[in-house]
């Protein structure tokens, strides 16, 4: 919408750097245009002291200079004819995003942190033994370990099925313990560590 007699920023061409204002803008323009190079030299250094005035921050950087006199050419769109006293030729890096960061690859083992990772050598091991005692030997073990870290890094939790599931999934379904079989190890109150009848309470 134009209405006469309003200037709105939004009709106005768009600042390269908005943090010095529409006013510093209209400076750089104005030295781009001045005929003499000496007459340019002279404004771009009274422009530098009004931005570096305007922007007091930027002085925080040890290269502060360097920063103002980059972000000069860049106000000038490069058209400013002077004796640069830095070198510019990087200005237009400000403007370059940094490259999007590569997602980090699925870690398995993130699931597995409150078992630790001797249990997750388990999982690997159980995997690749054969059939016999040696592994269900390996399998009770590793089982009880399980239900304890459960109870110690699962907010108390120590179900069964928790513990039969877990341990088919991280063996990539090679071991496969029967709950209506499988017997947990006592508890220090002789109790079997087990949750089966878990929030009975006595009458």
């Amino acid at each position: 919408m134009n209405i006469k007699g309003l200037d709105y920023n939004t009709q106005r061409e768009a600042m390269v750097m908005p943090e010095y204002g529409r006013e510093v803008q209209k400076m750089v323009e104005h030295a781009v245009s001045l005929p003499t190079k000496e007459e340019r030299q002279r404004a771009a250094e009274t422009i530098i002291c009004l931005m570096e005035n305007k922007n007091p921050q930027v002085r925080e950087s040890a290269d502060y200079q360097q920063t103002l006199w980059d972000h000069l050419y860049l106000m000038s769109r490069h058209q400013l004819d002077i004796d640069w006293p830095y070198d510019v030729s990087e200005a237009e890096n400000i403007h370059t995003k940094p490259q999007p960061m590569k997602l980090q690859k699925r870690d398995e083992n993130r699931y597995q942190r409150h078992y630790g990772l001797l249990i997750t050598r388990m999982f690997q091991k159980l995997k690749e033994m054969p059939e016999g005692e040696e592994r269900d030997e390996l399998v009770r073990l590793t089982a009880n370990q399980m239900k304890r870290d459960l109870a110690t890094w699962g907010h108390g939790s120590m179900d069964d099925e928790k513990v039969a599931d877990d341990l088919a999934r991280y063996t990539d379904g090679v071991i496969q313990i029967d709950l209506s079989n499988f017997r947990f190890d006592a508890t220090g109150n002789g109790q079997p560590l087990s949750d089966n009848k878990r929030g009975k309470r006595k009458k």
